[in-house]
């Protein structure tokens, strides 16, 4: 009688983001940029060559985050997010870095869409890798155990402060000046004649130096933005990983 052949988990991690940023960074110390055989990448990050499993296995969770790139046939190179990471001039910008490695696996990207609001218990996560997306139960665990510490070490829930209090204020004169021709960011006189005719309920105080921007949510509900004028391009940051984070599904409930 033929064996049944076994069935192959999706792809995933098997390392968490904060181990794999390590190794990365220990290559990237060694190698920089440059193409790099794969035998000598495994050596760099803690092995003593690439044909084993376990190398193999961290390589693939490497290239998973984007911490790794494949220029050419065996040969590897850290991908230039690392050196952006290892010389980022704010922790915004880590911040940032941090939650783009964390959602580059498709399997995670997708778990934290579906679960924007913050994560269920691991045993309804590990029912949906096993049950809805076809992983084996010992990869299941594994997947699941890197998931999880990934999205604490990024603290991808974590909710940043949008409106700047008074212990900001010596932090925010260090920033660079304000983005005033961004055309990504429109202008107060603006944004109030948007808020005036969508809701004169709540009207803009200017004189707190704050546009209160309006967000539709699911359902009819509505969130709003509470955006200090000038913005800088710190806050720029922080609020994309906000507004990233908090996405609704609506295109699949309309």
């Amino acid at each position: 009688m033929a064996a049944i052949p076994r069935k192959k988990s999706p792809r995933a991690p098997s390392i968490p983001l904060d181990e794999a940023l390590d190794r990365a960074l220990k290559a990237y110390d060694k190698e920089r940029l440059h193409a790099t055989p794969t035998d000598v990448v495994a050596q760099n990050i803690g092995y003593k060559g690439a044909n084993n499993g376990a190398a193999l296995s961290a390589i693939a969770s490497l290239r998973y985050y984007g911490l790794l790139e494949r220029p050419k046939e065996g040969f590897l190179a850290v991908s230039k997010d690392v050196e952006s990471f290892r010389f980022a001039p704010s922790e915004d910008l880590r911040k940032s870095l941090l939650m783009q490695f964390v959602r580059n696996p498709p399997i995670f990207a997708e778990l934290l869409d579906n679960y924007a609001s913050g994560l269920p218990s691991d045993a309804n996560l590990k029912h949906e890798l096993i049950i809805q997306r076809g992983f084996a139960p010992a990869t299941a665990e594994t997947a699941l155990l890197a998931f999880r510490r990934s999205v604490d070490f990024a603290g991808y829930f974590d909710t940043p402060t949008v409106v700047s209090d008074a212990g900001e204020d010596a932090d925010e004169e260090k920033s660079p000046s304000p983005i005033e021709a961004d055309e990504t960011v429109r202008q107060p006189t603006q944004i109030n004649a948007q808020v005036s005719a969508t809701n004169s309920t709540h009207p803009v105080r200017d004189e707190d130096c704050i546009d209160r921007i309006p967000v539709r949510l699911t359902g009819g509900r509505r969130a709003w933005l509470l955006i200090p004028t000038p913005l800088f391009s710190a806050d720029k940051v922080r609020l994309k990983a906000q507004i990233d984070l908090l996405l609704t599904e609506d295109e699949y409930d309309e």
